[in-house]
Order: structure tokens, then C-alpha cells, then sequence
């Protein structure tokens, strides 16, 4: 067991907490007061390279904040077709939603799993108006490997400005994500990291900075995938830079649980939903 960051064996639990998420999507219950705008939408080249885009039903009287909404997966998995039901819950509290898929280990390796996340919200950007949102408020967010992205392209600049869109994000958000996860030490990490030259440029926690954007983490205690010391120490260092984060430690909660909790189903067993939702309300109005 490392001291921070994945819990051994974390490819095999990564691909187990998958199971259920897919399942859960296709049978569980979605939120009312939400529908799906367009279906892959394409950023890029690449077949993986595609988003859907959901809105609230509601009418509104501006613009609404806009959301880019980053899925889990040990970097090697995941489809943006297993989490409707979590896209279907924030469009409903009154976000444009996008859920990118991006490409996969293999077929890349870091950091083209982090560019991908990066145009993708560059694309949305730009097209936010054209489905009734506004640009300048715009947020993003993730689960586990997901939030990982969602913390690089949000904390480190340079992914943001290869996208041509430097200071389009105006705040992150970021479920049982790693962030500190060094030295790399499972299979899921190795593959995803174990090429880059400087192996610190692959934490978030590397590039806090005072005037990032606000960041708001959330982790269970029962995580037994990626520690709750992650959140722990992002949100410490980004305090100690000066920079704004909030973080909220869920007991009993598991990796999966985390944002299982984002279902009809599952919600009465964490407020994680109400709390992120809120923070992201707050910081695009």
C-alpha cells in the first residue's frame, strides 16, 4: 500500500467500480427536468473524440452555467454512454452539461488523455451559445481519473492555452480523484505515466497557484481505490498558495459510492450532489 494516491490492487478495483456505474446507467432511474440536446458532437478527429450535450427543460431567463463533466476509468476505460443518469442529474439543477469521452491508454499515453479533456472544453466553449449557455460561466468536473483531468487542465495553464481557451475555466470540482500519486507503483498509473520525462508534471498538486480557479473536492472515507489523502493535500497545498478550495471528506462512502450518489437511487445516502452543485452554482453565477 502506498501512503497516498491508489491503493493496490487499483486496476482491478477500477474496472469492478465500472461494472455497476454501466449498470446502474442502464437501468436505474434519471432525473426529471432534463434532456439530451445533441449526441456525439465532435471535437476532434478521433471516433473517441465525441461528446453529448444535455440541457436543463426548464425555461430560464439567461444563459445557463456550463458544465464539462469528465468520467472515470484508470485512464484505459469508460464511455461517455455509461453516465447519463449523472449528466441527467446535473442538468436538472440547472447546468449545460457536456460529457466528453477522450482517448484511452493505449492508444495514448499522458499526456494526450489530458489534451483531449482540454480541447473538449475548448470545443464547448464555443459552442455553448448555439445550445443556450454562456461561456463565461463555465466549470468542470470529474470523477476519480476523471477528476484528475478535470484538476490539470483547471490548475495547469498550459493545457488551457494549447486549446486556444486560457481562462475559460471559472471553476473545478473533483470526485475521489488522484492527485498525488507518486511514486506510481499499480499498473493503471505505470501505463497512464510511466513515459513522462518529469513524472512531477503529472500531478495536479505540482501546479496549485494563487489565482487558479475555485476548486471544491469531495472523497469518501471508505475509498479503498485512491485515498481521501489526496483531497486532503490538494486542497491544503492550494490554501497554502493562496488559492480558494473546499474539500469534504463523506464517511462510509466508497469510491463508486461517491458519485453513484448523483442517482435517484442512491442520493438519500450522501448530500454530494447538493454540495457540489451548490459550489459550482455559487462560483458561475
Amino acid at each position: 500500500m502506498t501512503r497516498r494516491g491508489f491503493l493496490v490492487p487499483a486496476a482491478a478495483a477500477l474496472a469492478a467500480a465500472c461494472s455497476p456505474l454501466a449498470a446502474l446507467n442502464a437501468l436505474g432511474p434519471r432525473d426529471r427536468g432534463a434532456r439530451k440536446l445533441a449526441s456525439g458532437v465532435p471535437y476532434g478527429d478521433d471516433p473517441r473524440q465525441r461528446m453529448d450535450v444535455l440541457a436543463p427543460t426548464a425555461a430560464a431567463d439567461r444563459p445557463w452555467p456550463v458544465l464539462v463533466f469528465f468520467y472515470g476509468g484508470g485512464w484505459d476505460s469508460g464511455s461517455r454512454e455509461h453516465y447519463g443518469w449523472a449528466a441527467h442529474a446535473l442538468a436538472a439543477r440547472g447546468f449545460l452539461v457536456a460529457v466528453p469521452d477522450y482517448r484511452l491508454v493505449p492508444t495514448v499515453r499522458f499526456p494526450g488523455f489530458i489534451e483531449d479533456a482540454a480541447t473538449a472544453t475548448a470545443r464547448v466553449g464555443e459552442l455553448a451559445r448555439s445550445w443556450g449557455g454562456d461561456p463565461a460561466r463555465l466549470g468542470v468536473l470529474g470523477h476519480s481519473a476523471g477528476a484528475h483531468l478535470a484538476m490539470m487542465i483547471a490548475l495547469d495553464r498550459r493545457y488551457m492555452a494549447g486549446a486556444s481557451a486560457p481562462g475559460l475555466i471559472k471553476a473545478a470540482a473533483g470526485l475521489a480523484g488522484p492527485y498525488d500519486f507518486l511514486p506510481l507503483d499499480v499498473a493503471a498509473s505505470i501505463n497512464a505515466f510511466g513515459r513522462a520525462p518529469d513524472l512531477t508534471l503529472t500531478q495536479p498538486v505540482t501546479f496549485v497557484r494563487p489565482d487558479a480557479p475555485p476548486l471544491w473536492l469531495g472523497h469518501g472515507t471508505e475509498d479503498e481505490v485512491v485515498h481521501a489523502e489526496d483531497t486532503t493535500i490538494l486542497c491544503e497545498r492550494m490554501l497554502a498558495a493562496g488559492g480558494r478550495c473546499e474539500a469534504k471528506l463523506y464517511p462510509g462512502l466508497n469510491h463508486t459510492d461517491l458519485i453513484a450518489t448523483f442517482s435517484p437511487l442512491f442520493r438519500k445516502k450522501a448530500p454530494v450532489l447538493d454540495d457540489v452543485t451548490a459550489f459550482l452554482k455559487r462560483e458561475l453565477i
